[in-house]
């Protein structure tokens, strides 16, 4: 089994393969017992935001990474989709911007995603 620090990179390696923008990665584990990781991240539209949380879905399955739920995918504004270890945040951007979680997890470890996207 994969463990969280894992998953996190996979997730993120996922979103930037698909076009995923603004990807960022906080460790919460010391704030919070719900997860380790949350990964935030844009689509540039409903339907962009729904690939998305498909994309990331299927290929976590193919590493045996199941997500346990799934909340928001009708609307897909703010998609989540909780790994365990993981949760994903997949937003449109004024979405993003309204709900600003990066601002009220920042007393998280920011983590440096660079390695795992390209350039």
């Amino acid at each position: 089994m994969k463990d969280s620090l894992a998953i996190c990179e996979s997730v993120v390696r996922s979103l930037d393969k698909h076009k995923a923008t603004d990807i960022t990665a906080i460790g919460v584990s010391e704030l919070t017992v719900i997860t380790d990781y949350f990964v935030m991240a844009e689509g540039g539209s409903a339907t962009h935001v729904r690939s998305l949380a498909d994309h990331v879905e299927q290929e976590l399955a193919a590493e045996g990474v199941e997500v346990r739920r799934t909340e928001g995918y009708q609307e897909s504004k703010w998609i989540l989709l909780d790994l365990g270890g993981v949760v994903v945040h997949l937003f449109q951007p004024e979405t993003r911007r309204y709900y600003d979680l990066e601002r009220l997890w920042k007393d998280g470890v920011q983590l440096d995603v660079t390695p795992w996207v390209t350039d």
